[in-house]
């Protein structure tokens, strides 16, 4: 059916379905091939006597182990990940594009794609980070370094003060929600405040993952914000 425009529109069955069904099928024979030619990297007979300097997750899960060193547990473990998991698939229900119905191409949705697609990298970033970047007793090892030479345990770092950590959640919070509003102020009259709230808690949420490793490498700040219930 034309659409004025010169594009034509198909219906997703059989036409979506069948290159879906087709991509599974290549991915599944591609992932069978490879396990097949590479053997697993599996170590030696587990010994009750010796402890290994490092003990990592599997890969799917050594991104959550990641986490877990920048931010409470139940942050890292519960918060993060619930928003990040339930914030992508809520993604195509909170930008709602009338005009846009069943397109889903990055030209029609660049808010949808953009949001996914840095959330998709940002958990697939966490699980290189903990897998090339943490050496023995879980240090951190920069890419250049050899995990030959051993570095403490646990790094020497401080925590800010509350006069400067609280100034700086608000700031960060409070200019997070008014920036996308005043560069694209369409953007928040289409979406409504409701949506609008969401969507910029979900990428709030998402850059401060970053925003904290940053701020702990570069200026050996741990925790950016200290209270008695949690620390940020």
């Amino acid at each position: 059916m034309g659409t004025g425009t010169g594009e034509v529109m198909v219906e997703t069955w059989p036409h979506l379905v069948f290159i879906e069904l087709l991509a599974m099928l290549i991915c599944t024979v591609a992932i069978g091939a490879f396990s097949l030619v590479v053997e697993a990297p599996l170590e030696s007979i587990a010994n009750p006597g010796y402890t290994p300097p490092i003990a990592k997750a599997p890969w799917y899960f050594v991104g959550l182990q990641e986490l877990l060193v920048w931010f409470d547990p139940w942050i890292a473990g519960v918060i993060v990940p619930g928003v990040i998991i339930l914030g992508l698939m809520a993604v195509p229900y909170l930008d709602r594009e009338p005009d846009h119905v069943g397109l889903w191409s990055p030209r029609r949705r660049p808010v949808a794609w953009s949001i996914f697609i840095f959330g998709l990298a940002l958990w697939f970033g966490l699980i290189a980070v903990g897998t090339w970047d943490r050496g023995p007793h879980w240090a951190w090892y920069w890419p250049w370094e050899s995990w030959d030479v051993e570095k403490p345990p646990v790094a020497t770092t401080t925590d800010l003060p509350p006069w400067v950590g609280i100034p700086a959640v608000l700031g960060y919070v409070a200019g997070g929600i008014a920036l996308p509003a005043v560069i694209r102020p369409g953007f928040r009259r289409r979406l409504g405040w409701p949506r609008y709230l969401l969507v910029t808690a979900l990428l709030l949420g998402m850059l401060a993952v970053p925003l904290k490793i940053a701020i702990c490498l570069g200026l050996d700040v741990h925790y950016v914000l200290v209270t008695p219930w949690f620390n940020l």
